[in-house]
């Protein structure tokens, strides 16, 4: 990088990519750029060039320099594909616009020349800025350095170059200090130490510069280093925890994420700090890093500036970001492209856990190297007394392994080589002995991975030692974690090393396969320790009667094993587990359970949440599917650990109320205590129940209350209900419509109960009335009454935490309800209100419609699935009544973008809807509200009377 010099002004300038060939001069021509900024000089006379018109035409040649600049940094980009030299362009384009505009304020602006001593000025570059990189969005962080207080001039030039960067659209944070100011507030604030720390010369006095470097390097960084090092890894420490502590999140934050760029800074800073070093080939020089451990870091760190410059320029903003929504762009930018299995948004995003993974490899062997050199720069009797604290303690049975300071530490380097199966029989012991793994220990393992072979992998000893892991009674997902991170899993499972880092393009999974599938393992292991009680109060009451705890672990382990395939990833599991378990030292019958674990995985969830669980046909075909209560009580759990492992938010009382009737109801079935009496005694039971609970009423009022209902009602609502639906009918007499909503804490629901005329839209207008207002519906039951009215519960997922909170939104709603009943409000202006501006992901999912007839002895089963929108359901609901159909339930489920609804329904008559050509208009009217909702219920354009009943397409 040239040196530019004018009288009585000196600088200099570097760059960690000094060397390379970063084509600057494609970047930016200083010569030019000062050539055209001098042309504006209109004379020599002093204030000459202070004038706005002066200004506004410097303003004009830095904006053609910047925007030139940029699109030639991005172009460059895209051809070579380099995140750091990228980022080190914009920071040399934005070097010598600093540079340019600070000799053009000195020698045109103010006239001056020949400074003082006084007026002396260093412009530094300082925090990420003084690193020498820039993505096309970052701040822009400059000191000015002074030699003792401000001066008039100085302040006049930091001020003119301040306003103009300003003006091009830059984000500028500055401080001015003198070089005492500097140093003093160094030694008490870390965030300034840090910042001066990267400190870089763009321009002025290089022996101011030079003074503050020997000044903070004697009197800042002498002798405080180990403080230093302790508040940046706690820093690191809360930033990872404020992002949920994973590196796995399936939205990460390049920037600030688990294992992103801050990370990497972090071990800069620590190296400058510590060894004085600020250059990934002088840390392996030093020792710290291997020439191969250097690369993984050069690697890491141009693929994430890669990934964060293509996000700048994309949104033109300083997004940190990857959100779905620029996901697929970003993958193309890249350059990566589909292969069977995996979309090209899913191979990108592969290879980012991935290096994110390095990242967090690295951090681990760095921390080690300033562990160690902790341990030898410790002084006198301390130093001692912690030697032998450190001393080895050899674990009881092994000579391999030993304990240093609470963690477990390979005796010596050939531990492994001696015997691979140590690298299993290490976890063990670390799970049996409550251990942490020493930094040592896990760099060892990944410099040692090629041991694990296929010998290693049929050794009956590492099969059971990695069986004795997974099933820990105490906290096996940590120790899984760790052999994860090591790469010991996915070597010695294979299968499991393909989903290793690998994402699914959708907004309901939050993390990756992997990172899922060690939560799930997380989740049984509080589940057996007792801890879920409160939550899980049925699966709590049965865990530990389970007598299949390897083949529960060893399922929940893999159920997902077989996800980014082409076949169904739950098929394509159960033949892993067919293969995998007899490994592993699983007999058949083991091996037979864990694939049909594998296999059904998704069959409980599916059952509780997309079926009716009053329709006894649906009990009758789960309960054949799962055969016996063993089976039940193992997929129950599965279930159960699967959903909450999904991520937050995901799992709630809802989804556990489901689960638990849909167990209560099967296991009966299952035991023989289930009876098979006729729909008529059950109903005559059900009415003698709520009158018996209605006793303290007058006959006639107790007697309306049972003759309004008819047959199903009984046969569905449980007897408390009945008495609460009872309760309000009576307070609603002589109003037309009425509406009641009630919280539920533990199931994590709110309920609204609707009373008005039957309509054909009653439902549509109740959904409406729910999107308008935000309301994600779970449930919805539809009750016709024998006096012409119809009362609808419809049951919405919690959105806060008090109930005093979520019954004031529950009123809200039913009053927007109401107001949509009484004609007051329209469901299009009402959602147009509340919809959303920002853009929804594109996400390519056609909708399916299925019709079934076998699912239910006296319904016709819809079942919906589509891309989520504002209004949706009101649309099908709509349309389906626009189908002369009676909805007699809906069950909603929604997983990120997708949905799927379920609705069980009859004709007018009260029968089951058959002929193809009538099924076939059914799927084409719902098909059009997804491919066409602009003529829909939510949408202020109405379709013609021919295609809104499925006549035309």
């Amino acid at each position: 990088m040239s040196v530019h010099s004018k009288p009585g002004i000196r600088f200099a300038a570097r760059h960690p990519l000094d060397g390379e060939d970063l084509r600057l001069a494609e970047i930016v021509d200083p010569a030019a750029l000062r050539a055209a900024l001098w042309a504006l000089v209109p004379s020599e006379k002093p204030g000459a060039c202070a004038t706005p018109e002066v200004r506004a035409k410097v303003l004009a040649v830095l904006k053609a320099a910047n925007v030139a600049g940029r699109k030639a940094a991005e172009a460059m980009l895209f051809a070579d594909g380099g995140g750091l030299p990228c980022a080190a362009r914009i920071s040399a384009l934005q070097d010598e616009l600093i540079r340019a505009v600070h000799d053009f304020a000195l020698c045109h602006v103010f006239a001056a020349t020949n400074l003082s001593s006084g007026e002396r000025m260093a412009i530094l570059a300082v925090g990420g800025y003084g690193r020498g990189t820039l993505a096309p969005g970052s701040d822009i962080d400059l000191l000015f350095l002074l030699p003792y207080k401000q001066t008039a001039l100085g302040e006049q030039v930091a001020e003119y170059l301040l306003y103009l960067l300003w003006d091009l659209g830059l984000k500028v944070g500055h401080a001015t200090r003198s070089v005492e100011e500097s140093v003093r507030l160094s030694e008490s604030d870390f965030t300034i130490r840090t910042a001066i720390l990267e400190r870089r010369l763009i321009c002025g006095d290089a022996e101011l510069f030079a003074e503050l470097g020997r000044r903070f390097d004697a009197e800042v960084v002498e002798g405080t280093g180990r403080a230093f090092i302790a508040a940046k890894l706690a820093e690191r420490d809360a930033r990872h925890a404020k992002g949920g502590d994973t590196r796995y999140l399936v939205e990460p934050n390049v920037k600030e994420g688990k294992g992103g760029l801050r990370d990497l800074h972090t071990l800069f800073w620590i190296a400058k700090d510590h060894y004085r070093v600020d250059t990934r080939e002088a840390l392996v020089a030093a020792g710290v890093f291997s020439r191969r451990e250097g690369q993984i870091f050069g690697k890491a760190e141009d693929f994430l500036w890669a990934v964060r410059c293509h996000m700048h320029f994309l949104t033109g903003k300083a997004e940190e970001r990857l959100s779905f929504d620029i996901q697929p762009e970003i993958a193309a930018r890249l350059g990566y492209t589909s292969h069977p299995g995996l979309t090209d948004v899913e191979r990108f995003m592969k290879h980012y856990f991935l290096i994110a993974k390095d990242v967090g490899d690295l951090t681990g062997i760095f921390c080690a190297a300033l562990e160690e050199e902790k341990a030898k720069d410790m002084p006198g009797i301390r130093g001692f007394v912690q030697s032998l604290r450190r001393r080895s303690r050899h674990i009881p049975g092994t000579l391999s392994f030993l304990v240093d300071n609470g963690r477990i530490n390979v005796a010596d380097r050939h531990v492994f080589a001696q015997d691979p199966v140590n690298l299993l029989r290490i976890f063990k012991l670390a799970a049996v002995h409550r251990l942490e793994y020493h930094p040592d220990a896990l760099k060892l393992i990944r410099r040692s991975l090629r041991l694990i072979d296929n010998d290693l992998r049929r050794n009956p000893e590492a099969n059971s030692l990695f069986i004795d892991v997974l099933t820990d009674r105490e906290d096996p997902a940590f120790h899984l974690r760790r052999m994860n991170e090591a790469g010991v899993l996915g070597r010695f499972v294979p299968d499991f090393g393909k989903i290793v880092a690998m994402m699914q393009f959708n907004m309901y999974h939050h993390y990756t396969v992997d990172e899922h599938l060690l939560r799930s393992i997380a989740e049984l292991s509080k589940l057996e320790r007792g801890n879920l009680g409160g939550e899980l109060p049925v699966t709590s009451g049965f865990i530990s009667t389970i007598r299949d705890r390897v083949p529960l672990y060893v399922a929940l382990l893999i159920h997902d094993i077989a996800k980014g395939r082409p076949e169904d990833h739950s098929v394509a599991g159960a033949e892993i587990a067919e293969e995998l378990c007899p490994r592993l030292g699983l007999d058949a019958g083991e091996t037979e359970l864990v694939a049909w674990l594998v296999r059904d995985h998704l069959v409980m969830s599916m059952v509780a949440q997309q079926r009716d669980l009053n329709d006894h046909k649906t009990i009758r075909d789960f309960a054949a599917r799962v055969q016996t209560l063993d089976r039940l009580k193992l997929l129950t759990i599965l279930t159960v650990c699967d959903i909450r492992a999904v991520g937050p938010g995901v799992w709630n009382g809802w989804k556990g109320q489901l689960i638990r009737t849909l167990y209560a109801e099967t296991e009966p079935m299952l035991t023989g205590g289930y009876s098979e009496s006729s729909r008529e005694q059950r109903t005559q039971a059900a009415k003698a129940e709520l009158r018996a609970r209605l006793s303290a009423w007058d006959a006639e009022t107790r007697e309306a209350a049972v003759d309004q209902h008819y047959q199903n009602y009984f046969l569905s609502v449980p007897i408390d209900e009945q008495v609460r639906h009872a309760e309000f009918v009576r307070d609603a007499a002589g109003r037309t419509f009425a509406t009641i909503a009630r919280t539920d804490r533990f199931r994590g629901v709110t309920e609204i109960t609707v009373l008005a005329p039957d309509h054909p839209r009653l439902l549509s207008l109740i959904a409406g009335g729910c999107a308008s207002a935000g309301a994600n519906i779970a449930d919805a039951q539809i009750f016709t009454m024998t006096d012409g009215r119809a009362l609808d519960i419809v049951t919405l997922n919690r959105e806060f935490a008090e109930d005093a909170d979520e019954l004031r939104r529950a009123t809200r709603i039913a009053a927007t309800i109401e107001s949509l009943l009484n004609g007051r409000e329209a469901i299009p202006a009402l959602i147009a209100r509340r919809r959303s501006p920002r853009t929804s992901p594109s996400f390519a999912f056609p909708p399916r419609i299925d019709i079934h007839n076998e699912l239910s002895n006296r319904l016709t089963v819809l079942e919906v699935e589509g891309l989520d929108r504002p209004g949706l359901l009101a649309d099908l609901t709509g349309a389906i009544s626009d189908l002369s159909l009676d909805i007699r339930s809906a069950h909603i489920s929604t997983y990120g973008e997708k949905v799927v609804d379920v609705f069980y329904v009859t004709d007018l008559l009260g029968m089951k809807v058959t002929g193809e050509g009538r099924l076939d208009r059914i799927r084409r009217r719902l098909l059009s509200v997804f491919e066409d909702p602009d003529g829909e219920l939510s949408s202020p354009s109405v379709k013609p009377t021919p295609v809104a009943f499925g006549i035309v397409s």
